[in-house]
């Protein structure tokens, strides 16, 4: 393979801390990155304390994990039940008690490197794996084909099988990937070579954590294994994230760059259905190449040298037909997919690219315009010594976006709630990061509105006055609270209890509040922002102070709690369909809950404002109501017209609900709401005609 001629690396020399910011803005700053993991690292530790020995731990994994937030990319999730262990000899089951814990054996003597067999020890509760189960060499496996089956849409019901994964897309091209798994506390002895080539890169302590925090097994089988239907491949996803996080931020960044080639140009010149490089295969080359200390000095001025450096170790395994995985080396990633003529194809057109020099990445839509402002030498007085850091109003969307993300899929009752709030306690004892109090405030706040509706539930029916009293004085404090060191939003759900126990004056004296904040020209909602006013109003202020008055998100009401009876059909129906929560538009709640009390106290207030969320659904492109929240949106509007006694107009947008994606499954109470209006109107027009 012959070298690259001298000009070319003149051109990465001169070009290399221009594409270097280019990526920073593309992929994020090392601020942004903390911002991200931190949060993300906060809600692991949550979720890990609260489920340490039963229930189903949840982990984002694969680059959402890592830190990228690249448009059109996918989010990965893997979940496990916690009461199932994975053991790799015989010698480990002494760690568990058989009585909670259901062991499965790791048996890879007939499996080719990097899968497995898993052969049940210990009989299982779950009815996928007991439904899953098959005999080979009469002994009880879980065949990871029909497992996969089985489990494919547990978590997202429109999901189609992807791999070891369930796959589904939301509106805007969104997808994500489900795959339900299973763990080991102990590291496979199959990559025990990798901890023996770790003398540079990772640091000792980062393998080490690694190596303690085990392995998982997904559901997929080798295509060329004696037991393809039953394997499953060891999964490293967890050790994945971890090695990526101890990469400097050159290196994440020459990573990012790898994702945008594979993405902009190695695929855009493939077939789409015969795409045979994928992003693991660049996480691989990076990893190699770091470890093998040809990125040790990478820094802003040699980043594109640096990125040549992983194009051709790529391009030389493109040429041997072998990508060695990073910790199962004997497991070649290129075995079934790149070999032959595909393999002979695909080298050629990285070999063209490669003898194109720097040029190819001109094919890079994300970078090209970098790259031809610096060429025509344009922008050397913009990028020449600028300091890569994000002003405070892309520091404050980014970190209020990423500590919303937390709790997100928590289900909640007052035993885990109190749960929460004790190991929120001692983390907050512990030597935590800025970004992470901020994101355990967030944590925090949504805890306290849980457990105050569901004290009231719980204490709504009885008899005794006095125990209602005193949980109707702790449920207004938690929310109260909830709301101090909340968002602008977190108000609303003081006002949704105050509607709910009857008081509408206290809940409208918060509704405009309300009105007033959401209406401030400063506003943070969706990431949208006016960037001059938000620093005029709010900048250089505590984080607190800005949370309450300039930040607002939707209102997400968990299905296994009563907010309004006025909702109860839709939450019973999502809940049925296992979705765990319903997320509202702030501004269509605020009109809602503003028609709901003025409907007890003033009908011309509350035609007025039935009319403010009538122009909102209809009207609105996206900004305020967003696409993948139209279904409730529009069910909501019908809801109103209906108590309004609308009939036409509640028929309408009833029948546009059922239009919409539906994201939150409530297509049934949709439809009974409007089957009953069409009976309700027939009957009484035979009755009008009598």
């Amino acid at each position: 393979m012959e070298s690259v001629p001298s000009e070319i690396y003149d051109g990465m020399q001169h070009m290399s801390e221009p594409v270097f910011e280019c990526m920073c803005e593309i992929v994020g700053t090392s601020q942004q990155l903390a911002i991200r993991r931190e949060a993300m690292d906060i809600g692991d530790v949550l979720d890990r304390q609260v489920k340490s020995s039963s229930g189903v731990r949840e982990m984002i994994s694969g680059s959402f994990r890592e830190g990228f937030r690249l448009k059109q990319s996918d989010v990965d999730y893997m979940y496990w039940s916690n009461n199932h262990r994975v053991i790799l000899d015989m010698s480990q089951s002494k760690y568990y008690n058989t009585d909670n814990t259901t062991l499965i054996l790791s048996d890879s003597s007939e499996s080719p490197p990097g899968f497995t067999l898993l052969q049940l020890l210990t009989p299982s509760r779950d009815e996928d794996i007991q439904s899953a189960c098959t005999k080979v060499n009469d002994r009880d496996y879980i065949s990871s084909s029909v497992y996969r089956q089985l489990t494919c849409s547990a978590i997202l019901s429109n999901a189609t099988e992807h791999g070891p994964c369930g796959s589904s897309s939301m509106p805007g091209g969104q997808e994500y990937d489900t795959a339900i798994c299973f763990v080991s506390d102990f590291w496979h002895p199959s990559a025990s070579s990798w901890i023996n080539r770790c003398h540079s890169w990772p640091d000792p302590e980062v393998v080490d954590n690694i190596v303690r925090n085990g392995c998982h097994f997904v559901a997929i089988g080798h295509p060329l294994g004696l037991h393809e239907k039953n394997e499953w491949r060891i999964s490293f996803s967890q050790a994945e994230f971890k090695i990526v996080y101890s990469m400097n931020h050159c290196q994440f960044l020459i990573y990012g760059l790898l994702k945008l080639f594979l993405k902009e140009v190695i695929n855009r010149q493939s077939d789409k259905n015969n795409t045979r490089l994928c992003s693991y295969h660049m996480k691989t080359a990076i990893f190699w190449a770091i470890q093998q200390n040809t990125l040790s000095q990478c820094c802003p001025q040699n980043f594109l040298a640096s990125f040549w450096v992983c194009f051709k170790l790529l391009l030389k395994w493109v040429y041997e037909g072998v990508c060695p995985s990073f910790f199962i080396p004997q497991n070649n990633l290129f075995s079934t997919k790149i070999c032959g003529s595909a393999q002979h194809h695909l080298f050629r057109q990285l070999h063209k690219l490669y003898k194109n020099g720097l040029a190819c990445l001109l094919q890079s839509s994300s970078i090209r315009f970098y790259l031809m402002l610096v060429d025509s030498n344009i922008g050397a007085s913009i990028f020449k010594d600028k300091c890569i850091v994000i002003s405070e109003v892309d520091f404050d969307l980014e970190l209020f976006d990423e500590a919303n993300r937390i709790g997100n899929t928590l289900t909640p009752d007052l035993h885990r709630c109190a749960k929460y709030l004790h190991i929120v306690e001692m983390l907050i004892g512990s030597h935590l990061r800025g970004n992470q109090v901020v994101t355990l405030q967030r944590f925090t706040s949504m805890i306290f509105q849980f457990t105050a509706f569901i004290l009231h539930n719980k204490f709504v029916s009885t008899c005794d006055n006095k125990q209602m009293y005193i949980a109707d004085k702790i449920s207004c404090h938690m929310l109260k609270l909830a709301a101090n060191f909340g968002c602008v939003s977190d108000m609303l759900y003081i006002a949704m209890y105050y509607y709910k126990t009857l008081r509408y004056r206290e809940a409208l004296s918060f509704i405009e509040l309300i009105k007033i904040k959401l209406a401030q020209p400063y506003l943070m909602y969706k990431g949208h922002v006016d960037r001059k006013r938000y620093a005029e109003a709010i900048g250089g202020q505590s984080w607190s102070k800005k949370m309450r008055n300039a930040m607002a998100r939707d209102i997400k009401l968990d299905n296994s709690i009563c907010y309004i009876r006025e909702l109860i059909l839709e939450q019973q129906c999502s809940l049925q369909n296992e979705v765990p929560a319903i997320f509202i538009p702030v501004f269509v709640m605020l009109h809602f809950l503003e028609f709901l009390c003025y409907k007890c106290i003033d009908s011309t207030l509350s035609k007025a404002a039935l009319n403010r969320l009538q122009d909102l659904v209809h009207n609105d492109q996206g900004l305020f109501v967003p696409e993948i929240f139209k279904d409730i949106s529009w069910e909501i509007l019908g809801i109103c017209q209906q108590i309004a006694g609308n009939s036409q107009a509640s028929l309408y947008s009833l029948s546009q609900s059922l239009k919409q994606y539906p994201h939150h499954e409530i297509q049934t109470a949709t439809q009974g709401r409007r089957n009953f209006r069409m009976w309700f109107n027939i009957v009484k027009s035979l009755l009008v005609n009598k």
